[in-house]
């Protein structure tokens, strides 16, 4: 390979590294902010599932290993280093195979993480107490849920009878957050009273709330930006697989130039 071929080459896998650490950045601010937080269903899941604390430190320790990736390649390429460009190369491939195996495990195991969350949100729906300090966030969390997908349970209304404060109140009351009422816009956590009479029972058919339930509208969401995330998730594909061709051509080409460079006896 001429010259000139050798360093377009090595300038293209700079900017590709330096695209690594931009997406390392990413990486690892997403997974600061499934830790820190606090005002959406990211909140309850990580305060309910150690599972989702684990993933979000497995996605902090993927980033800060992409920003690091990404520096030793644009290290290897500016200056021709062989034995960086090779170890690039190599950590390159690991991520993508785990990203590919990351991915399937997601898809075959979608049904058990589906049943997972119906138990976590049950339990929340069942134990939800606004006079209960410690599990503000939480709460407050749930309601924020409720409130931005236009939702009412995990399956339903329903669900919300199971709730200890409400069965007290024989139905009375129901959830502000679920309300689909706009007398109720500014109040979208703790409980609102039912317009009945005094001393009377109500069912949860009774409630001014949102029919759909919370994970038909999660699901609705996914379906709806399933080309995004596809998008996204191809994209990063293709970069790492451009950056391993990149990476493998220039440390072969560095090689042949180091012997057209020997001096003939």
């Amino acid at each position: 390979m001429g010259s000139g071929c050798l360093k377009v080459t090595k300038y293209f896998l700079f900017l590709f590294n330096l695209l690594f650490l931009i997406l390392g950045a990413v990486i690892l601010g997403f997974g600061i902010w499934i830790l820190a937080d606090k005002t959406s269903f990211i909140a309850v899941l990580q305060m309910s599932s150690p599972s989702l604390k684990t993933g979000a430190y497995i996605l902090i320790g993927v980033g800060a290993l992409t920003m690091l990736m990404g520096f030793l390649g644009c290290l290897g390429a500016v200056n021709e280093i062989r034995c960086l460009l090779g170890l690039y190369f190599t950590c390159l491939m690991v991520i993508l195979i785990t990203q590919v195996a990351a991915g399937l495990v997601i898809y075959f195991q979608k049904e058990t993480l589906k049943e997972e969350l119906s138990h976590i949100v049950g339990s929340l729906i069942e134990n939800y107490d606004p006079s209960n300090d410690d599990e503000r966030n939480l709460q407050d969390a749930w309601d924020y849920v409720q409130t931005q997908v236009a939702c009412c349970g995990w399956t339903g209304a329903k669900d919300w009878e199971n709730n200890e404060i409400l069965i007290n109140k024989s139905m009375t009351m129901y959830p502000c957050s679920c309300s689909n009422s706009s007398n109720n816009f500014d109040v979208d956590i703790g409980f609102c009273n039912l317009d009945v009479p005094a001393n009377s029972t109500a069912t949860y058919a009774d409630w001014p709330v949102h029919e759909q339930g919370c994970m038909d509208g999660v699901e609705k969401w996914l379906k709806d930006n399933l080309g995004v995330i596809l998008g996204v998730c191809t994209g990063v594909a293709v970069i790492e697989l451009l950056g391993m061709i990149l990476s493998i051509s220039l440390c072969k080409n560095i090689h042949s130039e180091d012997y057209t460079k020997v001096p003939k006896s």
